[in-house]
């Protein structure tokens, strides 16, 4: 088969998928790893730009971030389930916990998936049928990956400042930045 019509039987005929994430480098490789895949990507880097686009042609899927520099991302899934009911969005969020998550799939998101989220998972999240699970990660991060990741994104928060990170995570400022001169644990 080839891979036009291949996209057609798994995604459809509405290929148009909506990335929301302020993270630039980040949004720009999983679109380029999502146009791979079949999909005809629109990127966005805030609730602005988003609804923008949400406007012009609100897409089939969708994948946004929860936390934004101009907003948060359910405000996203309340305005795309407006103008078309049948998205199938994923949540993305370096800040998994259950009360956000529950929110979210309450306002309409089929799946929520913690960063780094890689292209395969956010590909089997928004092509899994209804009442489908989707397969567990083959390799999921350690718990010290967890932590390191977690501290990077606040790090990154507080426009890398140590002292504001280390108040905001209610730890000794010499520990952070020890923790910060390593490399990624595995």
């Amino acid at each position: 088969m080839a891979p036009e019509s291949e996209a057609v039987e798994i995604l459809g005929e509405d290929r148009s998928l909506l990335l929301v994430d302020d993270d630039g480098p980040f949004v720009r490789r999983l679109g380029r790893a999502m146009e791979s895949r079949g999909f005809e990507v629109t990127l966005a880097e805030s609730i602005a730009e988003g609804r923008a686009a949400i406007r012009s042609k609100p897409p089939q899927y969708a994948v946004i971030d929860l936390r934004l520099e101009d907003g948060n991302g359910l405000e996203l899934i309340e305005a795309l389930r407006k103008v078309r009911e049948d998205t199938r969005i994923v949540m993305l969020t370096g800040y998994g916990n259950i009360a956000t998550a529950v929110n979210a799939v309450k306002l309409g998101a089929i799946d929520y998936l913690s960063k780094p989220a890689d292209a395969d998972d956010v590909f089997a999240a928004l092509t899994c049928k209804p009442g489908e699970k989707v397969e567990p990660p083959e390799n999921p991060m350690s718990a010290d990956r967890v932590r390191w990741e977690h501290i990077q994104r606040v790090y990154e928060m507080c426009d890398r400042n140590v002292s504001e990170t280390a108040r905001r995570l209610n730890m000794h400022r010499r520990t952070l930045q020890r923790i910060l001169a390593k490399r990624a644990p595995r």
